[in-house]
């Protein structure tokens, strides 16, 4: 059973300092692709921690981008976001050479 809880609400990104128009699915930031570890299920803002999530991978279907993964920066939570439409290409790009880059320093 999914939980998800509608919650429109505007914020200004905690890393870049954007500010963002929340369309009540709006979880991260565009520009910069960082969100906050405040749900514990989507939209419920009963997370205590409130950690910056960093974009630490994007999982592609088809040769496009559909998942931004999150790390929680203080608790080490890993989370899935579905990218949007108005998501920086740049940054997606960003983030996935930098997981590649990450990979072959192993």
């Amino acid at each position: 059973m999914k939980h998800f809880t509608k919650t429109l609400e505007d914020f200004i990104c905690k890393n870049c300092g954007l500010s963002v128009y929340g369309n009540g699915y709006t979880n991260h930031c565009p520009k910069c692709l960082y969100s906050l570890h405040v749900d514990n299920y989507p939209g419920d803002r009963k997370e205590n921690c409130h950690g910056l999530m960093k974009p630490i991978d994007i999982v592609s279907k088809g040769g496009y981008p559909v998942d931004i993964i999150h790390e929680c920066q203080i608790c080490h939570t890993i989370k899935h976001n579905k990218v949007n439409d108005t998501d920086s290409t740049d940054t997606i790009i960003k983030v996935m050479k930098e997981k590649v880059k990450k990979e072959m320093m192993r």
